[in-house]
């Protein structure tokens, strides 16, 4: 499957599904996972957590990332599901955040009811690879891509 194509799938599910378990990296070097609330561009992910949070706090010690989109399929032939890596930084582009609360809202109508929070970063996840798992195909099929 041609790189492009196997984006436009993963950008598709992205947008249909709410939640990822994120993997960072703790200072001391042992792997830990969180579920987030996120929204998408393309294959970006974006979530707002507070800067004091594990996750923020390992992300700005190491900018590596790894997550995994997926349901509870009760039938293995139909799982479908997308694994990436990428790079996340804190956001801090003025109009970049208002695009992004953009999308939260349009995802989330409640986010626009939330007081304002001065300990709420916004992370950005930049794709580097990942796979778009597909087992609807053959069991265990997945297409790999870059970005």
């Amino acid at each position: 499957m041609a790189n492009e194509e196997i984006k436009q799938m993963i950008s598709a599910y992205l947008k249909t599904h709410n939640k990822l378990t994120l993997a960072t990296v703790t200072p001391e070097g042992n792997p830990l996972a969180h579920t987030v609330e996120y929204v998408s561009d393309g294959g970006t992910i974006y979530f707002g957590t507070s800067k004091e949070t594990r996750k923020a706090q390992n992300i700005m010690k190491n900018p590596s990332v790894a997550y995994a989109v997926d349901e509870d399929y009760t039938d293995w032939t139909k799982i479908q599901g997308v694994q990436m890596s990428g790079k996340a930084s804190i956001l801090t582009d003025q109009g970049e955040l208002e695009k992004v609360m953009k999308l939260y809202v349009a995802k989330f109508p409640a986010v626009a009811d939330f007081p304002p929070d001065m300990d709420m970063v916004m992370i950005k996840i930049v794709p580097v690879s990942g796979y778009f798992l597909d087992y609807t195909m053959e069991f265990a099929h997945r297409d790999e891509v870059k970005f």
